[in-house]
């Protein structure tokens, strides 16, 4: 697993912590959601790629196809 993935996957989480708070306090609530639906979408595509790799790589390991 790339380290820099990782970070990426972090850095998300911590912008969309910060943007849902700030719009929380602005009294955006529906905003606020929406931006913590988007990071996790975001962040979903991400680990939906690595498990993608991960099961072509055990293909292939095995030779099942």
């Amino acid at each position: 697993m790339d380290l820099a993935l990782i970070f990426k996957i972090g850095i998300a989480g911590v912008m969309v912590s910060i943007l849902y708070s700030i719009l929380k306090q602005a009294g955006r609530d529906e905003y606020a959601y929406v931006t913590v639906l988007g990071g996790l979408v975001i962040i979903l595509a991400l680990v939906v790629q690595l498990i993608n790799d991960l099961f072509t790589m055990v293909k292939t390991v095995f030779n099942l196809y």
